[in-house]
Order: structure tokens, then sequence, then C-alpha cells
């Protein structure tokens, strides 16, 4: 089954609330547009189930009197699962002394948690907040597969370890995602808003429904030539639809593809930050160091896909990668020649 149909099923069951709350899914490009027979968003926390019965619903919370380790700063595994574990980057200026901005980093479809580091962790140290990295129990988030569940749970284990051992500013925890893990940063966001002051959504598809908790601000990018999830079936129909719910959205369209161009994910930790006066300056190699790679070499047992995760933390980015070398590549894109240099777009 194609990833697009098994969204589209999901999300219909996931949908199935009944009476004049319903809303249904229409195959389109983007797979996931909506059309509300209600206000959407505002109200559908309560035509659901109570916050307290929502399987959306995060209990890890900042422990602000809780002592934290002299842990030591760089990028390290939680140990929470041998398979599928969560990263945890702490920023070279982190003091167990000062609490520190976090900011929860979900992948995109078909990634994992390196992926999701993608694109905030080189903006961590000059920014100063922690970033904390989950992989989803699956191909891709719960709720886009069916609905919440092992990956609600498996992040506020995640959650749970990281308040733990790090001291983090309880009005300072953001989530954030790209492409499958915009959607589902979205989702968890207005679900835990509460815990969220802040949601970054990079090119969402949807917004899973869940009962809305608090009211965080919310910064979505998307752009104007993304074949993945298609602009005008995504952010321009979500984005209006926070606002008539009376959410804060800031919203930056960019002409590209399915990507977050660098200039995007700066203004986004900008706006995250804004309160504390911090401003993020982009990530400075060493002297020696080579410039940020625009192409990549095909190896041996290269994939599109594969490609596609470890370049921008979502295997459906492969699409534009072949968009970009159709030419080289030829007309299988399954078909990789060793040796061969790619461009990839919005690198």
């Amino acid at each position: 089954m194609h990833m697009g149909q098994t969204r589209r099923r999901a999300i219909r069951r996931l949908l199935h609330l009944g009476g004049a709350a319903a809303a249904t899914v229409l195959s389109t490009g983007c797979g996931l547009e909506r059309s509300w027979t209600a206000a959407p968003l505002a109200g559908v926390g309560a035509l659901l189930r109570s916050q307290e019965d929502s399987p959306a619903q995060l209990q890890a919370r900042p422990q602000a009197n809780a002592p934290a380790l002299a842990e030591a700063t760089g990028l390290r595994t939680l140990g929470l699962d041998a398979a599928r574990d969560a990263l945890v980057y702490v920023p070279t200026g982190y003091q167990a002394t000062t609490p520190a901005p976090l900011v929860l980093s979900l992948h995109g479809a078909g990634g994992d948690a390196e992926g999701g580091l993608y694109p905030l962790q080189p903006l961590a140290d000059s920014g100063g907040f922690l970033v904390l990295s989950v992989a989803s129990r699956g191909r891709t988030w719960d709720a886009v597969l069916g609905a919440f569940g092992p990956d609600v749970a498996f992040t506020d284990q995640a959650l749970g370890w990281t308040f733990e051992r790090y001291a983090i500013h309880p009005d300072d925890v953001a989530v954030a995602g790209f492409s499958d893990g915009a959607s589902y940063a979205l989702s968890l966001g207005l679900a835990n808003g509460d815990l969220f002051g802040q949601v970054m959504a990079f090119s969402p598809g949807f917004v899973a429904p869940a009962p809305a908790q608090g009211r965080p601000r919310v910064f979505v990018s998307h752009g104007t030539t993304d074949t993945v999830l298609p602009i005008d079936r995504c952010s321009r129909r979500i984005v209006p639809r926070l606002r008539q719910a009376n959410y804060d959205v800031t919203y930056q369209e960019f002409d590209g593809p399915h990507t977050v161009p660098p200039e995007i994910a700066q203004t986004a930790v900008a706006w995250f930050l804004a309160d504390r006066a911090v401003v993020p300056e982009p990530p400075s190699p060493p002297d020696n160091a080579a410039p940020q790679a625009r192409s990549v070499t095909v190896q041996p047992g290269d994939s599109l896909a594969g490609i596609a995760r470890q370049r921008y933390g979502d295997a459906a980015a492969w699409r534009q990668i072949y968009a970009a070398n159709r030419d080289a590549i030829g007309p299988d894109p399954n078909q990789l020649e060793v040796g061969l240099e790619l461009t990839l777009p919005g690198a």
C-alpha cells in the first residue's frame, strides 16, 4: 500500500467524529485536505473527549526546583530504545544552573532521530537551546497512520528523561517538525499548549484533531513549489483556520520546494527566542571546513529516498531530488549510477 493511500485511510478513521462536527478528508495531491462542516479547530476540543482522556496529552513537565545534573554538552542518545532511540543536543554554552529553552524536533516520513535534528540543531549553539529529537515508532507518526498512541507515549518518556537531567525553562519549551513531523508538531502542540508555548511547523500537511489545551504561538513556513505537500492544499488552508480559531500565527512562504531553507530556520528560531532577546547566528564552520554541500555523490547502495532522509529528514523529499536531476538519472528514479553527482535543491 502506498504511503499516500495509508495516510488518507488513516486520517478518515481519525476524523470520524460524527454529527455536525464531522471533518472529512478529500483525495487530493496533498492527500490530507480537510473540508470542515463546523468552525475548523476552534471548538474541536469541546466536541471530542475531555482533555484528561485525550490520547494526545503529554504528562512530562519541566521541574522548576529539581536539581539538574552536570551533563556534558554535545549530542547523545537517550538509551530508551535499542532500535529507534531519541537524541538530545546540548549547546556548548549550557549551564546546569541556568534554565535553557528546549525544542522537541520531529522528523518527516521515513526519518529517524538523526533526521529530526534538521533544520534547527545547527542554530542551537548560538541560540542557547537544547534540541530533543524523537524517532517515531513506525515509518511515520502514529496520528498520520491512524491515531495517537505509541509515539505520544515514547515522546512523553523522552521528555521526562530530558527534564530530569537538564535545567529547562518551563516558559521556553517548543515543538517543531518538518513535513509529517510538522503535521505532528501542530497536532501535539495544539493539544499540549500548556507545555509548548511555541509550535514551529515547516511544510505541514494537516492538523490531527485532539482537545485543544492552552494557546501556543505558531510559526508556519511552506515552499510555493512544494510538490510533496502542495501549499495550496496544505498551509494556505491550515493557516487561515488556525487564525480563525484565534491562534497567533506567523506565516512565511518562500520560493522553493519541500525543504527548509537556512534563512527560514534562522527566522523561526529568532521568532522562538524573541522573548529572550537572543538572535541566533548562522552556524560558522571552521576556517578549514568545506562549504556546505549542495550536491551529493551517489555511493553503492544509495537510493533517492535514503539521500532525502539523510539530507532533508524526510524520505518523501526524494521527488524533488529526482526532479532536479531527472536528465542525469534517467526515466527510472530507482536506478542510480554509482559516482553520479546529484544536485540538492534548497540545500
